[in-house]
Parts: C-alpha cells; sequence; structure tokens
C-alpha cells in the first residue's frame, strides 16, 4: 500500500459536510486528502511510512482552507509598504504617524496610503489643515479604511484644481465647509479628481504588494480568495499583471478569483475588453471570470442607495436617498450580457435599494437565459428590506457577509445609526433571516477595510459583538451589547460560510471541505472554539496554513 505524505491526527477535524459529522485522523497523499476517520482506524498505522510527517493537533482542530470571497490583498499589501494608519486609531496618532512617515521618506513624491477611520474625526471628516500641519510641502492622499473618502492636504487640492467653484462629481461628494470652501475630505468619486495625479504603482511594488498580501492571508489561515477589485480604481493602479506573473512564476500560492472591475462611467461596450482581459490574465491558479460592479457608496456618508431618505440625525427624513452609482436599467442589461457571456457577477451593496436593484438585474437575467451556474453574489449587505430577503435563495444569489461588521461601535453609532433611524436600524446585516431563508452563505472581510482574520469575523458572527481586542477607543468600558442578536448564527454555520461557502462562490468545489479527494487545503488551529464559551471564540489562533498538501504558513 502506498503511504500517505502528511497524516493529522491528536485533535477535532470539522469537515464542513452537511451533517457536520466530526472525524480525529486525516491523510493527505500529494494534493488530495485520501482518508477522513478516527486516531483508531487501522488505516492510520496503514498510511503511515517512514517518510509520512504525522502532525499532531494537539486538541486543536483542523478545518477546511478559508476561503475569503471578498478582499483586497494587493491594496493590503500596498498599505502594509506604504504609510499604514491601520493600527491607530484617533486623530493625534494618525498624524503623528502621517508625520514620522513623511520624515523618514524625504524623497517621496506623494505620501500614499491610507486606513484611517471615520470616528476618529467630528462628522467622520479629516481636515487639510490637519494635514497641513505636518505634512506641507508635498501632496498628502490617504484613503479612508474602507475606500470610500480620501483625506488630502491643500497641496493635493491645489494641484487638482479642486476649490470653492468646483462641482460634486456625479458619483461623490467634496466635504466643504459652511462657506463652500473644500476641507480636504473626498467622499467616492470625487477621489478620482485627485488619484488621477498619483504617480504610477511600478510592476516591482505591484508583486511585493501581492505576495505580502498573501502571506498576511495564509497567516490568517486564508488558502484562497475573490480579489474584489481587479483593474483601475483608487490610487493602488490594476493587480492583473502581478497576479499573472505570479501564476506564471508559481509565486502564486492561493487559489483565486479575480473580479474585473465594471467602469461605471461607461456602459455596455466595456464589454469585449472585459473578454479580452479573462482571455488574457487567466492563468493556473488565478481566473479573471468575474465581474465586479459597485452599485453604491457607504452609509456612513450618505451615498449607500436607500429605498427612503436618509435621516438627518434628528428623526427628520432629508432629501437624499444615496447614489446608484450604475442606473438600474443599465445594470439589468450589463448582468444580463454578463451572464449570457459566462462572467460571474460580484455585487458591492450596501444599503438596501442597491441590493433590490442587483436582486433586479439577477432576475432579469434569469427571465433571459434560465437558471445556471454562475453563482452570482452580492457583498456586504447591510441594510436589506425584509421583503428581498426571500428573493436570495429564489434567484440562486449567494449572501456575502463581512460578518465582523454586524456589531456595535463608535462609526456605527455616531455615524449610522441616527441617519438611517430605528425601523432601516433593526434591518442591519441579518445573517439569521438569510440563513432561515435558505440562502447560499459565503464571507469575507474585505481586507484592507477591515482584518483579515476570519476567526474576528466568526466571533462578530456568533456573538453579534466586537471579537476580544478589536474594541475602538470610545467604545464604553465592557463594550457595547449584541447588536441585533437575533440575528446571530451559529458556530458551524459561520465557520461553514467561509469556507465552503465561499469556496462554492469562487467554483472550487474540490475545496472547503475535509472529504476523501478534496484538494487538501488544511489549516490546523491552536484550539477547539467548540469546547470553549462562545465569548471566546476571537481569540482562536492559526498555527498552520497547507494548500494542495503544501505547507504555506507555520507560526511556531
Amino acid at each position: 500500500m502506498t503511504t500517505a505524505d502528511l497524516i493529522f491526527r491528536g485533535g477535532p477535524v470539522f469537515t464542513a459536510s452537511a451533517t457536520r459529522e466530526r472525524a480525529t485522523a486525516v491523510a493527505v497523499r500529494g494534493d488530495r486528502i485520501i482518508a477522513v476517520g478516527h486516531d483508531g482506524d487501522p488505516w492510520v498505522a496503514d498510511l503511515t511510512g517512514p517518510r509520512t510527517e504525522v502532525v499532531d493537533l494537539r486538541g486543536g482542530l483542523l478545518v477546511p482552507g478559508f476561503v475569503d470571497a471578498h478582499v483586497h490583498p494587493v491594496w493590503g499589501g500596498l498599505d502594509l509598504m506604504r504609510c499604514n494608519l491601520a493600527d491607530d486609531s484617533t486623530a493625534a496618532d494618525y498624524l503623528a504617524r502621517i508625520g514620522e512617515y513623511a520624515a523618514s521618506h524625504p524623497h517621496a513624491e506623494w505620501i500614499l496610503g491610507g486606513g484611517w477611520a471615520m470616528a476618529a474625526f467630528p462628522g467622520g471628516t479629516p481636515t487639510a489643515a490637519a494635514l497641513d500641519a505636518v505634512v506641507a510641502d508635498r501632496p498628502v492622499f490617504l484613503a479612508n479604511r474602507d475606500g470610500h473618502g480620501a483625506w488630502v492636504n491643500s497641496v493635493a487640492l491645489r494641484l487638482a484644481g479642486i476649490d470653492r467653484d468646483t462641482p460634486d462629481p456625479a458619483d461623490g461628494r467634496i466635504e466643504r465647509d459652511v462657506a463652500g470652501e473644500p476641507t480636504g475630505c473626498l467622499h467616492e468619486g470625487a477621489m478620482t479628481l485627485v488619484n488621477r495625479l498619483l504617480p504610477p504603482t511600478s510592476a516591482d511594488e505591484m508583486r511585493q504588494a501581492l505576495l505580502l498580501g498573501q502571506k498576511y492571508l495564509h497567516s490568517c489561515g486564508v488558502t484562497g480568495w475573490q480579489d474584489a477589485i481587479v483593474g483601475a480604481y483608487g490610487d493602488a493602479g490594476d493587480p492583473a499583471a502581478a497576479y499573472l506573473a505570479a501564476a506564471r512564476d508559481g509565486e502564486l500560492t492561493g487559489r483565486v478569483v479575480g473580479a474585473l472591475w465594471w467602469d461605471r462611467g461607461a456602459g455596455l461596450e466595456q464589454l469585449e475588453t472585459l473578454r479580452a482581459r479573462r482571455d488574457e490574465f487567466s492563468h493556473g491558479r488565478f481566473r479573471a471570470s468575474a465581474v465586479k460592479i459597485m452599485q453604491d457608496g457607504v452609509a456612513e456618508n450618505y451615498t449607500a442607495a436607500m429605498t427612503e431618505p436618509y435621516c438627518d440625525g434628528h428623526g427628520h427624513p432629508t432629501d437624499n436617498s444615496g447614489i446608484s452609482f450604475v442606473d438600474p436599467d443599465l445594470l439589468r442589461s450589463a448582468v444580463t450580457a454578463l451572464d449570457a457571456d459566462g462572467f460571474q457577477v460580484h455585487f458591492h451593496a450596501i444599503g438596501d435599494r442597491a441590493v433590490r436593484e442587483c436582486l433586479d438585474a439577477v432576475a432579469a437575467a434569469r427571465q433571459a437565459h434560465g437558471s445556471n451556474d454562475r453563482r452570482h453574489h452580492i457583498a456586504h449587505l447591510q441594510v436589506i428590506h425584509p421583503d428581498d430577503i426571500p428573493r436570495f435563495r429564489a434567484l440562486g444569489v449567494a449572501a456575502n457577509l463581512q460578518m465582523l461588521w454586524a456589531a456595535l461601535e463608535p462609526q456605527m453609532v455616531d455615524l449610522t445609526l441616527p441617519f438611517l433611524g430605528t425601523l432601516r436600524s433593526s434591518w442591519q446585516y441579518p445573517f439569521g433571516d438569510l440563513l432561515r431563508s435558505g440562502a447560499v452563505l459565503a464571507a469575507g472581510s474585505d481586507w484592507s477595510v477591515s482584518t483579515p482574520d476570519p476567526w474576528a469575523a466568526i466571533h462578530v458572527a456568533v456573538n453579534r459583538q466586537g471579537p476580544p481586542g478589536h474594541i475602538e477607543p470610545g467604545a464604553p468600558d465592557g463594550g457595547y451589547e449584541p447588536f441585533l442578536p437575533e440575528q446571530a448564527i451559529d458556530l458551524g454555520t459561520a465557520l461553514t460560510a467561509y469556507t465552503a461557502g465561499s469556496a462554492w462562490v469562487n467554483h472550487l468545489d474540490q475545496c472547503g471541505r475535509i472529504q476523501p479527494g478534496a484538494l487538501a487545503d488544511l489549516v490546523v488551529l491552536d484550539r477547539d472554539p467548540y469546547a470553549a464559551p462562545a465569548a471566546e471564540i476571537g481569540l482562536t489562533r492559526v498555527e498552520r496554513t497547507y494548500v494542495g498538501g503544501r505547507l504555506v504558513h507555520a507560526s511556531r
């Protein structure tokens, strides 16, 4: 009998199967799982040879590799290489970090980076004046954590020609003071006024960023992902060439789907370009088989598209109900055409109107072509009108959850709840309702917007509270109470969404489960989260990550 290359034993195994049966031993030969069972099974001894590596789980849980269904690893890698504000949390900390970075990079033409949180500033909007105090000699462009806004200094505003007479673009807003002067914060499409001036990111920088981002994802147990924007967006540049080069050179160890960027300023004429890019950049472990359509913005800057207007913070309706970036009629035509061309559509939808418009677009494609295996999915899903919950299952649209966001924190309390109002606030992140409706659940982090640690996100999905160590400054002592606890889901459901569910979205049908014949994408944890209180789920850490039986991360 041919022996195994790897045998895992000595701890529980989460198989992610429909019956959730548990095991305690797994054997791997080459890149495949060849046996799943228990330590006492005869095959364990039979498959153990002189060259077999036996991994003692020491009571820790073995899980399938996580698949992040919505992430930006090249952006994350660039943030780590640039002025990275993600580990800071106050305006003073940000300014100190920016000043130190500028001083240590005296020859940088621009100061680039990001990761600031809106909650650190009054009204969520930092000012150019504050930046000018630490960097006055060069332009500064710093994206916020969610990538939907940018903080710039006066030099950047001047170079871009932005003044009181500059009109807001149709898909964005220039923050202004009471006199109409730009203050230094640009929302959504207004960022383009400055980022079109940024120096291009070199091919070598993009490669370094991809490999750095990949290394970080593997350290979190992520073995595959969908890059949610492959195209020219923001200040980072297009990662497509970096992925292609890494796939050809064997440096891409993750299994990746690239979501090609849909230019919301163009129409159906871009279909030919998207087809060409799919053919050009798909190679090896990278497939450019999806298209990303960003249908709206975010609730914090009132650009998420809502069915009813935002409140003014005192409960009174305003005349603003957000922005639909793609006209709904065009959206239906585009999705129908993409569906016919074999593309998967990956939607960004935060507001309930945007969610409905995306579902309507898939419904149009279904009416034109019938059911198929495209596996369209909608990411974020902050606010869903209850009438639209059952449509996910009916249309075969996966709910791509960013679980970490379903908790109270200062940005939610100060910048979201007052402007949504009581009823709409109760419709946020309805994971439980989606589960009960029969929807396919997938999961993603949106890193570098938020941490790529799946266990932080799973903690929130189960507890509807922030994970240990992730409490933002400004939160009350002891943290916040659970947010809409009736929408919590159990640990097994959350874990399955982040493994089998996201693997399904990525058409990785031989991943996401631990069963004979599956690819050996496996993660060894430092504990069994089932054996501890739910309040400790977020403390779980990754010890080893394997892709196709190959070790790609070890913590010790």
